[in-house]
């Protein structure tokens, strides 16, 4: 029995990998950091960090020529600039459809490359750490319940039975995922959350706004600013 955790270096992902590490031991997880032709690198720094934090084995994957075609603006190969404004903001304009941060079927494309990697290291677990705030409003549709219910459904399936994918905070919100981190002592001064890189986070994308207002719920400051 053994863990194999989608590590992007956030704060999401690494309190799936502390879930992880706290089942199955250390010695039984697998991280797997993956490249997406993102802007800038420091989630993928932040994910090196908090392996070694861990004592885990981290694996690289670079998935950057699916997403070559895409006009996401996270991407490097995008001209587009990423909003800075809340995700209820961005979503009032996009008329129901995913907001310009949405990467393609990431998770999906993801969560099948892990299924591979985990099966050939003879993992039965796959984490990954979706939460209800990304699927509000259809903002990250690969995030929802419905389809990690239909992706756990497929791995489980196209495995032979051998392979599950948890999503353990399917159903709860940033500021929940962060209460149970700080439970586990996770340490989220290693994470990155901005969609900018640079030397400190840009405190206006969506992804900021929703981190800084799930340390504030907790009654904290963001641990990560603490050193800037």
């Amino acid at each position: 029995m053994k863990a194999l955790v989608l590590l992007s270096g956030g704060v999401d992902s690494a309190t799936c990998l502390a879930i992880a590490v706290e089942k199955y031991g250390a010695d039984e997880v697998i991280a797997l950091c993956i490249g997406y032709g993102q802007k800038h690198s420091r989630e993928l720094e932040s994910a090196e960090k908090i392996a070694a934090f861990y004592h885990v084995k981290l694996k690289k994957l670079d998935l950057a020529p699916i997403f070559e075609d895409s006009d996401c603006s996270l991407l490097s190969s995008s001209d587009r600039e990423i909003p800075m404004e809340s995700y209820a903001q961005q979503l009032a304009k996009t008329d129901g459809k995913p907001v310009s941060t949405y990467v393609p079927f990431r998770n999906g494309l993801f969560l099948s490359c892990a299924a591979g990697i985990a099966l050939s290291n003879g993992c039965s677990e796959i984490y990954y750490g979706a939460h209800s705030d990304d699927a509000a409003g259809n903002a990250y549709p690969d995030c929802s319940t419905d389809f990690n219910n239909a992706i756990n459904s497929a791995v489980y399936i196209g495995s032979g039975h051998q392979l599950v994918v948890t999503a353990p905070f399917i159903s709860l919100n940033k500021a929940q995922v962060i209460a149970k981190g700080l439970s586990l002592k996770v340490p989220y001064e290693m994470t990155w959350s901005c969609y900018e890189g640079g030397d400190r986070p840009c405190g206006k994308c969506g992804t900021c706004r929703d981190r800084q207002a799930a340390f504030e719920a907790n009654g904290i400051s963001d641990p990560a600013l603490k050193n800037l």
